[in-house]
């Protein structure tokens, strides 16, 4: 992937670089080839990965269900896939 994202027909793959135990949750934008987005949890247990989830869940109007982690589960580099999409930040374009 030389972009952040590739669509794959309906679902996007997504990669993202992930900032845990920042000060609040939000998509900082584009890090070198990634998506750099900062979560409140600490990375323990899964929690920053289920924080991480709900915020792409918000992000693009899509059920938790809908995202999967391909892989990067203890890795701040991760690699998703969201399942039809119904909304995309200003960044991503179809």
């Amino acid at each position: 992937m030389t972009f952040f994202y590739q669509w794959d027909n309906q679902d996007l793959l997504l990669a993202v670089y992930v900032q845990p135990r920042s000060s609040k949750t939000q998509i900082v934008g584009v890090y070198g080839d990634r998506l750099k987005i900062k979560i409140t949890a600490p990375p323990v247990d899964g929690k920053a990965n289920k924080e991480l989830i709900k915020l792409l869940a918000k992000t693009f109007s899509v059920p938790k269900s809908n995202i999967s982690l391909l892989n990067g589960e203890t890795s701040r580099e991760k690699r998703f896939k969201i399942q039809t999409p119904h909304k995309l930040p200003d960044c991503i374009q179809r």
